[in-house]
């Protein structure tokens, strides 16, 4: 065969299983750490080099044949893209330059080895994980020359806006629906704050160079960012370039824990929100969760506490689940939202508190909750063919999974259906969790379905009944049945249990 088309046959057959790593990598933000431990969990050989293409080099090791080798793997290949199977990045500019450079790296390989060894061009698309690496190895330097930059440039921006109040808020969980509900009460204010998925230091520092513009730096603007970290460190970055006057700490759990190593330096970096404000900031704290309630003597200002149970600052009382939401008592005051979950009452709270520091009193405060609507995906529920579905797939943890577990105790639907994909950087502890979430679902759901392989065999050791595996032809659930959707599961899948 033709040298040029043994060439662009390699690139080919090595263009789809790089889009498929450099889209997980980019999930995981291009984070050496993060990746280490989805492979870790997930399956380091699967996650990386598939089934089919092995198979294909195997087969074709077999027959000596590196042209019709190469040949599978490029129809391979082909048929993913056509059959809309391929994963794609979003095509950022540094995702744009890493694949690039892995195709260039690519390049220079398969030539080495057409002239030397073609048995080693092979080998070349299944080594696209090696070539993104060496081509994220070269680029770093450039990286974080450019992040630095950009983070110095936004540090330096929010510095000129002197009359802008700043709130963080961090926690394992629970953030996300904090931060609306601040947003929600405050509405009618000059307010910005965070999207969704930005919470780390560099897509705060953009977040705010494309923000902050648009408003006079004399305005008295009320910036809520949401801020997340996955080792110790980074929320003090985050701290230097908002500079926060108002902290929140909304739950400490033990989600991430493998990348942190310890529940303590979890709790540690959860707790550089507390150390950073000022003395005359105010730190607003859960109380509820024990974690954020030892963490009171790290603050130097003045500390807010709510919870539930009779020894905080701001409580509520007369917590009910009813049809539409949740239904409690703060003081004289009753509080009526769209919003599911016991757990959630905390949240609530917190954002109360943060409002009242801010002026707005608690009849304001539950007339403007009266019309909240949970963000997409963070326990809310929604209607679907007849089935009720609760989705909570933007994020899960073990304290999150539980709650969905008590919220559909206490709904009426006589049959209740779990779809998960299990949990993830859990380190040491993923077997001994997923077994007690397997515990904890007896007598509360009548079908459990798994994604995915990764925790499933841990929980069906603690779950009394059988635990499934997604499938094309598994059996639809019926009409009046309850769907819990806990965990990053895509909408296709949800859609194929319907009826």
């Amino acid at each position: 065969m033709d040298q040029i088309l043994i060439f662009g046959l390699l690139l080919l057959a090595s263009v789809s299983p790089l889009l498929t790593f450099a889209s997980l990598w980019q999930i995981k933000e291009w984070r050496v750490d993060r990746l280490r431990e989805h492979l870790r969990s997930a399956g380091m050989l699967r996650q990386l080099l598939g089934i089919t293409r092995p198979a294909i080099l195997i087969v074709g090791i077999l027959l000596r044949n590196v042209n019709l080798t190469l040949i599978g793997l490029t129809v391979f290949s082909v048929l993913s893209v056509g059959l809309q199977r391929q994963r794609y990045p979003v095509w950022t500019m540094k995702a744009k330059i890493l694949v690039i450079l892995s195709l260039f790296i690519t390049g220079l390989t398969g030539y080495w080895s057409l002239v030397n060894n073609q048995w080693l061009m092979v080998a070349i698309p299944l080594l696209q994980p090696v070539a993104l690496l060496i081509a994220w190895l070269a680029f770093l330097p450039v990286d974080q020359l450019m992040k630095e930059r950009i983070m110095k440039k936004a540090t330096s921006l929010r510095s000129t806006y002197s009359n802008a109040t700043v709130i963080g808020i961090t926690g394992s969980v629970g953030k996300t629906t904090t931060k609306e509900l601040i947003a929600h009460i405050v509405q009618g204010r000059n307010i910005l704050y965070t999207p969704a998925y930005v919470n780390s230091e560099m897509g705060v520092a953009q977040w705010l160079l494309t923000e902050l513009p648009k408003h006079s730096i004399e305005e008295d603007l009320i910036i809520i960012v949401e801020m997340g970290a996955y080792k110790t460190g980074e929320i003090t970055k985050l701290c230097d370039i908002t500079k926060p006057q108002m902290g929140v700490v909304t739950f400490i759990g033990s989600q991430h824990i493998a990348l942190f190593g310890s529940q303590e330096r979890l709790c540690q970096a959860k707790g550089e929100l507390l150390e950073c404000l000022p003395e005359n900031g105010t730190a607003f704290i859960n109380s509820d969760n024990s974690l954020c309630a030892n963490m009171v003597d790290r603050c130097i200002c003045a500390v807010v506490t709510v919870g539930t149970g009779g020894h905080a600052d701001l409580e509520a009382f007369d917590i009910e689940e009813a049809t539409q939401g949740i239904r409690f008592r703060v003081k004289q005051q009753s509080f009526s939202l769209a919003l599911r979950g016991s757990h959630n009452v905390t949240n609530i709270l917190l954002a109360i508190a943060v409002a009242k520091n801010l002026g707005i009193d608690l009849a304001t405060a539950a007339n403007r909750l009266h019309s909240f609507t949970p963000p997409h995906h963070t326990f809310s529920v929604r209607k679907e063919r007849g089935i009720t579905i609760l989705d909570d797939t933007h994020n899960s943890s073990p304290s999150s999974f539980r709650a969905s577990l008590a919220w559909a105790k206490s709904q009426p639907m006589e049959r209740k259906i779990l779809i998960t994909p299990g949990l993830i950087e859990l380190g040491t502890n993923e077997d001994r969790i997923h077994r007690e979430l397997g515990v904890a679902s007896n007598g509360i759901v009548d079908r459990v379905i798994f994604t995915g392989k990764h925790g499933r065999s841990a929980f069906a050791e603690g779950f009394h009944g059988t635990v499934e595996q997604m499938s094309k032809d598994i059996d639809t659930i019926s009409e009046g049945d309850l769907l819990l959707c806990v965990g990053r599961i895509h909408e296709k899948q949800i859609f194929a249990l319907l009826p």
